[in-house]
């Protein structure tokens, strides 16, 4: 009864504290998502007109590995059962059978109806289940904070929504300035692609900060981890390095706002605030590198237009994550 009853103990602690496995799926995640950004870079570089390259090879590669690892602690704690993950992660096994699903679904899409280019290469049905299944697996240590009960966000955590964020901006790559500079900032002025695309991204961005924010507190740099670590897959592979310490110093000043505001239920206004400041510094300085670097040819007006469009929306999506009319200072 002694050993039942110590082994029942070690269970719960081992699933009720911060893990290492939450690292090995951050990892494996990562790989996973840098083989989904090479794969896309291939398709802009080479006409592939076959599923097996190594791209995908990658991709599946890190896929496999994340899938095995679920796979094995599952099977340590029992089986496809109620408590046999860590708490937070059984949603992590159902995204791993969606992204086996979406695979063999994509190769049938792509023997039927050949390689997808352009936009219809990130929105066909097979590359959007792919997508959920992907974003299960890597939210895995987020759940499994919340789950925990933590109240400081571990790194983990910080780093799996950064991956989402990620995973997330890719998805959204044609209206987005950092992978598709040339038709949203210098040839999207007259569409209205260049602003949409800062108001589609300052959306996402701030969506998944103002989340942290508001389930969490943050450890300083832990802002600077999700925004930097979130934009680096596709700035290496679809954009160039000179926006990395843009990005960066964007990061930083998102720290420096939450250490500053200490945004909280309590301190609605400061939620506020800083769920306006953050998007819009952040596109101040990429807009700005832009223009330095001669990305850019927008005249003030849409260059001003579009950081305000960027804190309006970050600002209004702060209600969402804090409702409420009567903010307190």
């Amino acid at each position: 009864m002694t050993t039942r009853r110590s082994r029942i103990t070690f269970r719960s602690a081992w699933t009720q504290r911060p893990l290492p496995f939450d690292w090995a799926v951050v990892a494996l995640g990562g790989l996973m998502l840098f083989g989904v950004h090479l794969d896309a870079w291939a398709h802009h570089r080479y006409a592939l007109e076959t599923f097996f390259t190594p791209w995908h090879g990658l991709l599946y590669s890190g896929y496999a590995l994340l899938a095995l690892l679920l796979a094995v602690r599952a099977l340590r704690g029992g089986g496809l059962r109620p408590g046999a993950m860590p708490a937070g992660y059984e949603w992590s096994l159902v995204g791993a059978g969606l992204f086996a699903l979406g695979g063999l679904s994509d190769l049938a899409w792509h023997t039927r109806f050949g390689i997808e280019v352009s936009v219809e290469a990130l929105l066909s049905p097979p590359h959007l289940l792919l997508a959920l299944g992907a974003g299960l697996m890597v939210a895995g240590p987020v759940r499994a904070a919340l789950a925990r009960g933590d109240t400081r966000a571990p790194w983990p955590a910080l780093a799996a929504l950064a991956l989402l964020l990620s995973l997330l901006t890719f998805f959204t790559a044609y209206v987005n300035p950092l992978a598709e500079t040339d038709e949203v900032l210098r040839q999207g002025v007259g569409n209205g692609l260049g602003p949409s695309g800062v108001l589609v991204q300052a959306a996402l961005l701030s969506g998944v900060v103002l989340f942290a924010a508001r389930r969490f507190t943050l450890p300083f740099g832990g802002l600077t981890l999700l925004v930097t670590l979130s934009a680096a897959l596709m700035l290496l592979v679809h954009a160039d390095y000179t926006l990395l310490p843009t990005l960066l110093a964007a990061g930083l000043l998102a720290d420096g706002f939450y250490a500053w505001l200490r945004p909280s239920r309590e301190r609605s206004a400061a939620f506020r605030a800083f769920a306006a400041l953050v998007p819009a510094t952040t596109f101040v300085l990429v807009l700005t590198t832009f223009s330095v670097t001669g990305g850019l040819s927008w005249s003030a007006t849409l260059t001003a237009g579009a950081v305000t469009l960027a804190a309006m929306v970050g600002w209004l999506l702060s209600f969402a994550f804090l409702p409420g009319v009567l903010d307190q200072p």
